[in-house]
């Protein structure tokens, strides 16, 4: 047999055989395949959801879960709402809750919300539960004011009588869904009431007229527009309960007056340590022109001898003036005047 023959025999044995391997591979890995979609690829054309089997596979090696489209497509369908499958599999790839999408648009349908897909898949990617919004936007919420949560079980405030009253309210809101992307949580509804309320009792001119017409807080504070820039509008305000408590006026006059009490002892003490040392730098000048008088009345006795030495002062008018020195001091210690001391 001449070589040309043999190897052209050689390589279409090895063409054949090449074939048939590849043949057994694809078939195999067709088979792993269609294994893995055939229920879902079924699922589909019996829903009509117009995902073709090739389209599940694409979705496997885009790392996309077949079973999540699958079914929120077959929602979709059988709910009419218009959403296409590369927008499902968009959103599930940028990190959205497919499912909980479709049934925020079909329970939307339902209702009669204006909500479309790419609304409610930018709720759902700005980390709202878009699912919990449309349902609070059917069926109401309500907020308790002040939250218990939060330790407080009363708003406290102050009329202008000076008593306190202590109220809780209940707040009914829904969802404003136009506003639920940038809007203000419940947390900003809770202190937005609070403080409309605090306001409302502040401005009464005593606490019996709450009491009397608790409404009164609930038309200030409706009137003033809290749900402006948040996710949710106020649909009412309702005092639960509203409770005396303390007389907050004449505490505040109380120890208003203690503290003038205290000042006015501060400043009485005060004066009583001036006065204190006024008498003490009074005493010492006492003791100063004494000691000046002590001073001026030991030169007599230098003048009188001096009057001796130069003839002015005979012995007869000295034993004249010890008489009148001794008159002096006995007409002092009867009359209690202590007596000056002798020349």
């Amino acid at each position: 047999m001449p070589l040309t023959l043999l190897l052209e025999t050689a390589w279409t044995n090895y063409l054949l055989y090449g074939g048939i391997a590849l043949g057994v591979l694809l078939a195999i890995v067709f088979g792993a395949f269609f294994t893995k979609f055939a229920g879902l690829w079924v699922q589909c054309l019996m829903a009509r959801a117009d995902i073709g089997f090739f389209d599940l596979v694409a979705m496997y090696f885009r790392r996309v879960n077949p079973n999540v489209i699958v079914m929120a497509r077959i929602m979709a369908v059988q709910s009419g709402i218009p959403v296409q499958t590369r927008d499902l599999e968009a959103h599930y790839l940028a990190g959205g809750t497919v499912p909980r999408v479709i049934r925020a648009l079909i329970a939307a349908d339902r209702a009669r919300i204006a909500l479309d897909y790419k609304m409610a898949t930018g709720i759902d990617l700005a980390g709202r539960d878009v699912l919990d919004a449309v349902q609070m936007s059917v069926n109401p919420k309500v907020i308790d004011c002040p939250d218990p949560k939060k330790g407080r079980l009363t708003m406290d405030a102050v009329a202008k009588n000076g008593i306190q009253l202590k109220a809780r309210a209940r707040v009914t809101v829904r969802t404003n869904i136009e506003r639920l992307v940038g809007g203000a949580t419940e947390e900003t509804i809770i202190a937005r009431v609070g403080e409309g309320i605090v306001s409302a009792i502040g401005a009464c001119e005593t606490h019996k007229d709450v009491l009397e017409h608790p409404d009164l807080i609930s038309r200030a504070v409706m009137q003033k527009g809290l749900d402006a820039g948040t996710a949710f509008e106020i649909l009412s305000v309702d005092i639960a309960d509203v409770d005396v408590g303390d007389n907050i006026g004449a505490r505040l006059q109380a120890d208003q007056a203690e503290a003038d009490k205290r000042i006015a002892q501060a400043k009485a003490e005060e004066r009583r340590a001036m006065a204190v040392a006024r008498e003490q730098e009074m005493k010492a000048l006492v003791e100063e022109n004494h000691a000046k008088v002590v001073l001026a009345e030991s030169e007599i006795p230098k003048g009188i001898a001096q009057a001796f030495r130069e003839g002015n002062l005979g012995i007869m008018d000295y034993y004249r003036l010890r008489n009148i020195q001794a008159d002096t001091g006995m007409r002092s210690s009867i009359g209690g005047t202590p007596e000056k001391p002798k020349a």
